[in-house]
């Protein structure tokens, strides 16, 4: 071979190599191919060589293998009407039971098997229904339903839910039902049959932007299990934007968490008696917006109601308009940064008497001058008097009271004897735990004083000659 020959030679495998390393590394490249391809179509090599190296199946292809996508489950491929007009009860609950006997891949958590991602694919559509859509076997996981709109028909079952995550048969050997449910882009009319989402000891479950109306027990339920994030919804017993002149009537609650570990987070109740009630331990919500019915009317935004003693819940950044928050014996309760409008206000209902760290800090009240304490105390079942580490403080009102555990006055003062009362501001009766004051005598005297007295939240102090000074005193019922 002469030296000409040679040099093609070597041309042509250099700039082979080239493009397979160009083509390994993407279309992005595609300039620097399609440069190649021309240089090489100049050396008047076959055409078909060319085509060969845009073949998906060509020596040059990528030697990863695609994995098969996540079975899909379209409603409209079952008979069910997407238009709502006629009834796909059946259609629904058959997709259902198709998705959970799918194919599966491993476990998630011990005896849940996972379902690949599966996906029920609503398509937009409008489906009425006649039943629940029930879980009909516990131990799945990693699936999805989502994409438009379920409302039960005139014949639902009353007092049942639209989605009901709770199994037919009750498997006793199974820890937990469900994991890793997700329900998104729904719209749940309840149409006042029932309620919306029910969740039976099932473990992170997302409901994400969902739209859940016209219920009449609960918009979503969760009941035992963890970890269930509810998030970007709204709910509403009737749709509404506020003002509602049959507001008065609205029952019902939004969300009921009586579990664990659950989170709702940037959700807006629009109407129900009461917006979100707990009887679970460290839940958080953040977020949330509720005017769901006034408190004039006998509505509660948020209920904390703990059985069990412990209420380890967190509610930061919330909006609650024109309805207040109402705490059962608060045991570790953090509520910070969050605005109460129209007179809405936290009360704390004794039970067993009992307030243990508990942090309200940093909050608005905006009220219209009416005498409302920002803080209350519900007394009807005795007072509290398990009280400790009880932190309200640094919240600020407008047209409101304020009520906080810690209190700081200043005085000017001349005698020997003065009565300083904090009874307008601190929140619990008769309870000074601690108490800091500084004397700043006028002039050359240097007057001898003491704390005489502290009950009833009043500060007796005395001097042992008339003085003229300023006293600033802070007292703290909470440390």
């Amino acid at each position: 071979m002469d030296a000409a020959g040679g040099a093609m030679v070597l041309f042509v495998a250099v700039a082979m190599a080239s493009f397979i390393i160009i083509h390994v590394y993407g279309d992005t490249l595609l300039a620097m191919d399609q440069y190649f391809l021309v240089q090489h179509d100049t050396h008047h090599q076959p055409k078909a060589f060319k085509a060969s190296l845009y073949r998906p199946n060509s020596m040059f292809a990528s030697p990863m293998q695609a994995t098969s996508p996540p079975p899909v489950y379209h409603l409209t491929s079952y008979g069910a009407d997407p238009t709502g007009k006629t009834d796909s009860t059946e259609a629904l609950v058959k997709a259902l039971s198709d998705a959970l006997d799918g194919p599966t891949n491993g476990f998630l958590m011990e005896g849940i098997l996972n379902l690949g991602g599966a996906k029920i694919e609503l398509d937009g559509g409008n489906y009425l229904i006649s039943r629940p859509l029930q879980f009909s076997v516990a131990g799945r996981g990693n699936l999805v339903i989502q994409g438009g709109t379920i409302k039960s028909s005139d014949n639902f079952s009353n007092g049942t839910y639209l989605i009901d995550l709770s199994p037919s048969s009750v498997n006793n050997s199974l820890k937990y039902n469900y994991e890793f449910v997700t329900l998104r882009d729904l719209l749940l009319d309840s149409n006042f049959r029932g309620g919306g989402i029910r969740v039976v000891n099932s473990l992170r479950i997302s409901i994400d932007n969902c739209y859940i109306t016209h219920f009449t027990t609960n918009g979503i339920l969760v009941q035992g299990g963890h970890e269930t994030y509810i998030r970007n919804s709204f709910l509403g017993q009737h749709i509404t934007a506020g003002g509602d002149a049959g507001e008065r009537n609205f029952s019902g609650t939004a969300i009921n968490l009586m579990g664990n570990d659950n989170a709702v987070t940037d959700v807006v109740i629009f109407s129900a008696e009461i917006g979100i009630m707990i009887s679970g331990e460290a839940n958080t919500l953040s977020g949330v917006h509720c005017y769901n019915k006034a408190t004039g009317y006998g509505g509660t935004g948020i209920y904390l109601k703990v059985p069990s003693g412990l209420t380890q819940t967190r509610i930061v950044n919330c909006y609650l308009d024109y309805t207040g928050i109402v705490v059962e014996d608060p045991v570790q309760v953090h509520i910070s940064s969050s605005f109460f409008l129209g007179d809405a206000y936290i009360r704390l209902k004794s039970v067993k008497g009992v307030a243990i760290g508990v942090n309200i800090v940093d909050n608005m009240f905006s009220g219209s001058n009416k005498g409302v304490n920002n803080v209350q105390l519900d007394k009807e079942n005795g007072a509290f008097t398990k009280i400790d580490q009880v932190v309200i403080d640094r919240n600020n009102v407008n047209g409101m009271n304020l009520k906080a555990t810690v209190a700081r006055r200043s005085v000017q003062v001349n005698g020997s004897s003065w009565l300083v009362d904090f009874n307008s501001v601190l929140l619990f009766p008769n309870l000074i735990k601690q108490l800091h004051y500084t004397l700043e005598a006028n002039g050359n005297s240097f007057p001898k004083h003491v704390l005489r007295n502290v009950s009833n939240n009043q500060v007796l102090i005395e001097s042992d000659v008339p003085v003229e000074a300023n006293i600033y005193i802070t007292s703290d019922q909470g440390s």
